[in-house]
Formats: structure tokens, C-alpha cells, sequence
């Protein structure tokens, strides 16, 4: 028994969905049609017989009447004639009234249960009989006192309509079955389409690696409302994902060996200076050990920022109920130490409290602070306001007197290593603000850059309903 449910489930397995589904549909139509066609034939049969056996009741009734007083025996066989009248025949209840050469003088055959009858201890029955090659129907019956009556007619007809009825619904379920062997192959072909060409989708995008293949999806409107249409629209939006997130892939590993070369390229180029250090004077030798460390120590923090780029979502960190007034006077003090030559300018309502991780918070003000910082010109002021604005939302703003952006530069100042032409020439990396975003979203908040209004660049930091 296990083997052979082995084999029924290797036999499946191997089998197309298609093909599978084509024949459940094909067994449960025979199925049905079976039933249907048996049900229909049962009862057809038991209608004609029916017929027959009121036909018999009423020819027994004339019979008693016209051979009540009749010997033992046969009284009539014209029954063996094709729409003749009746066979009669009476059988007593003892056997030893029976006529000369006992129940072998009878015609018509005579049963135990026959004489029963005649003594009423059993019902009148029906029974199919042959005579002289014939079908027949038979009426055993105790219309007559202490014996039995019975009557037979031919059933030719009957079992005639009988037979040709079994024909019709033989040939009736077969074509069912037929048709639904084509109407299960035909629903199993259409409707199982989508799921073919994802399929086909999904192993050209195995076979290539290249996720810019899509499922053609039928226009709104025009069956595209079932599961499967469903199902193929959610694959589409899901290798749009993934064409996203391999070309963000692509590009960041670009980027990231385009901006790593330089410095590699000074390091290389000061440790080969160092190593040939008993050419260099004194003073040589230290500038060039300060700028190895210095370039060590921009390689450190970019790779730092590439690894928590690369993650591109933010670790599960304590959230605590942060009071973001002293977080942006604290974020512009450790400013202030950085940039002396920029004087930072702070705004800040107390009652301001948001859910964060303070450590995140602070890298995401300090990475504002210090790029505003940073396109300040001497003596520039860098302008920092906290407020709550309609709808309970707090806000913070950092607005620096520089430059500002180009507004072809606007949709591109958070992508990672974007840096304006410009600005090319001063130092860093191009992922502060891009780190300042990814804090930013995970924190529910939302981080955005425009020009300000008389020159400079402002950035606005929104954050949900404060608690």
C-alpha cells in the first residue's frame, strides 16, 4: 500500500500542473456524469417496469374473474404471442392438488414462495421469467381463495426501451466525459497562462540573472481582476524591487570603488614615501605621516559609512522617548567644536519629544550640521530651529548662508556619493546625507532639502506627532 502511494506521488510530480489539472477536472465531470447517467437510468428502468407491473395488477383482476372457478393448471398461454392477451395460471396451495405430472404440468414456473401466496403468507411479488425465448414479467398474486394466480405478459417492449435507453446514456456520458476532457485541458491551458509565463519569467531571469523581465498583465479592466492576474502583478512589482535593489547594488559598488581609489592611491603613495624614509628630512617625514594617518582615517570612516549603507535599513536598537531640544543643542555644541570658524545659531522649544534611538539621532543632526557646516562661508552663520508645526508634527530645520543647491541638483542631494559639480573639490565623501535619509525613514521621519529663501540651503527634518 505505501509503495503504491509512493508511485501515485512520483506519477504527480512529475506530471505538469496543467496536466494534473485537466484530469481532476475530467475524473470529477465522469464522475458526476456517471452518477447522473446511473440515476437516470435506475429510475427510466423502474418507470417502464412500473407500467408494466399496473398493467399486470389489472390483467390479474380480469383473470380471477374469467378463471376463478378454473382446475389447477395452465388456463391460457397466448402470452407466448407478441401483444397477445395474458398467460394465466392457477396453482393450488397444496401440491397434491396439482394436476396430473405434478408442478412439471405447469407452463410457467412455480416456486416455494408461490404456494405461500396461496396461503397468504406472503405478498403477491413480480418476477422475469423466459417464455419460449421471450422475456416476460410475471404476477404471482392470492386473488383466489386457498390458491394462487398467476399471470405473465411479454416485456419485449420494456426491456427493448430498456436496453436503448442504457445505449444512450452509455454514449451521453462518454461524450461528457469527452468534452470534459477538452474543457478541462482548455480552462487548464488559459487559466494556468499567467502562471506559465511567470514561470517562463522566472527561469529567463535564473538563466540570465537579468531582473528587467516582466509578465504581460491583461489591460484594467479585462479579466484582470482574478488571483492569478493578481499574483503575477505581485511578481512584477517584486522584480521591479529587485531591478532596484541590483542596480542600487551595482552602483554603489561603483561608486564605492571610484571614490575609494583616490585615497588608496595616497596611502599607497605616502607609505612608499615612509618606506624610503632615510631619503626624507625630518620635516618631511612627519607630513607625510600626518597625511597617511589622516587619509587612513578618511578610508576608516568611509568604509564605515559603506557598511552601514550597504545594510540599507537601520539596526533594532533600544527606542527611547527623546527629548529633541537638548539633543540639537548638544549636536550643535560638538558642531561648534568642530567648526570653529562657523558660528551656529539654535532655536529650540522644550517641550518637543519624539520615540528614537538617541545615538542615530545625533549622527543624523551632526551629518546636518556638519554639511551645512561645511558649504558656510568664514564667519557664516548656520541657523538650527526645532518647532512643532500644525497637526502636533515637530520639525527641525538647518539653514546654512553657502552656495545652495542648483535645482538640477535637488532630486539627487540625498543619493549616495552624489556630490555637485561645484563642490567636487571639497572634502568628503558624499554619504552623510544619504545616511542622514536612511536614520531619517527609519525613525518615521522625513528628511528633504530646498533652496532657501535669499540663498543658502535648508533642510527640513518632519517627524510624526510628538508624544
Amino acid at each position: 500500500m505505501s509503495s503504491g502511494r509512493r508511485l501515485g506521488a512520483r506519477w504527480r510530480r512529475r506530471r505538469p500542473l496543467r496536466t494534473r489539472l485537466a484530469l481532476a477536472v475530467t475524473a470529477a465531470v465522469a464522475f458526476v456524469a456517471l452518477g447522473v447517467c446511473t440515476a437516470a437510468f435506475l429510475e427510466g428502468r423502474a418507470a417502464l417496469y412500473q407500467q408494466l407491473d399496473l398493467s399486470l395488477t389489472q390483467a390479474a383482476r380480469l383473470a380471477a374473474k374469467q378463471y376463478g372457478d378454473s382446475p389447477p393448471g395452465t388456463a391460457s398461454w397466448d402470452c407466448r404471442f407478441l401483444a397477445a392477451p395474458a398467460c394465466v395460471q392457477i396453482v393450488p396451495a397444496d401440491p397434491a392438488k396439482d394436476p396430473a405430472g405434478g408442478e412439471g404440468a405447469y407452463r410457467m414456473p412455480v416456486a416455494p414462495a408461490t404456494r405461500q401466496v396461496a396461503v397468504e403468507d406472503r405478498a403477491p411479488f413480480y418476477t422475469n421469467i423466459v417464455v419460449e425465448g421471450h422475456p416476460a414479467r410475471m404476477l404471482t398474486t392470492d386473488f383466489l381463495k386457498d390458491r394462487a394466480l398467476q399471470v405473465a405478459v411479454r416485456s419485449d417492449s420494456v426491456e427493448t426501451g430498456i436496453d436503448r435507453a442504457a445505449r444512450w446514456l452509455a454514449l451521453t456520458g462518454t461524450a461528457g466525459v469527452l468534452l470534459a476532457a477538452l474543457l478541462g485541458y482548455w480552462v487548464s491551458r488559459t487559466g494556468l497562462a499567467p502562471v506559465t509565463r511567470l514561470t517562463a519569467t522566472a527561469e529567463r531571469i535564473a538563466a540570465t540573472r537579468d531582473p528587467r523581465h516582466r509578465i504581460e498583465l491583461p489591460p484594467p479592466g479585462r479579466g484582470g481582476e482574478d488571483e492569478i492576474t493578481r499574483l503575477a502583478g505581485s511578481f512584477n512589482t517584486m522584480l521591479e524591487e529587485l531591478e532596484q535593489s541590483v542596480t542600487a547594488q551595482r552602483r554603489l559598488v561603483a561608486d564605492a570603488s571610484h571614490e575609494l581609489r583616490t585615497p588608496l592611491t595616497a596611502l599607497r603613495t605616502n607609505a612608499e614615501l615612509l618606506a624610503r624614509g632615510e631619503r626624507l628630512t625630518a620635516e618631511q617625514r612627519e607630513r607625510a605621516s600626518m597625511a597617511l594617518g589622516r587619509q587612513l582615517r578618511e578610508v576608516t570612516g568611509l568604509v564605515n559609512d559603506l557598511i552601514e549603507l550597504a545594510r540599507d535599513e537601520e539596526p533594532q536598537l533600544l527606542v527611547e522617548q527623546v527629548r529633541l531640544a537638548p539633543l540639537v543643542e548638544y549636536c550643535a555644541g560638538a558642531a561648534r567644536a568642530h567648526w570653529p570658524g562657523v558660528s551656529f545659531r539654535v532655536r529650540a522649544e522644550e517641550a518637543v519629544v519624539v520615540a528614537g534611538v538617541p545615538a542615530r539621532l545625533s549622527r543624523l543632526l551632526g551629518n546636518l550640521l556638519d554639511n551645512a557646516a561645511k558649504f558656510s562661508p568664514a564667519g557664516a552663520e548656520v541657523e538650527v530651529e526645532l518647532v512643532v508645526r500644525g497637526g502636533g508634527r515637530a520639525e527641525v530645520t538647518v539653514r546654512d548662508h553657502g552656495p545652495g543647491i542648483a535645482e538640477a541638483d535637488l532630486p539627487y542631494v540625498f543619493d549616495r556619493f552624489y556630490r555637485a559639480g561645484a563642490v567636487r573639490a571639497l572634502p568628503g565623501s558624499g554619504l552623510g546625507l544619504a545616511m542622514a535619509r536612511q536614520i531619517a525613514r527609519a525613525h518615521g521621519a522625513e528628511l528633504s532639502a530646498e533652496a532657501a529663501a535669499g540663498g543658502g540651503a535648508l533642510f527640513r527634518l518632519t517627524f510624526g506627532a510628538p508624544s
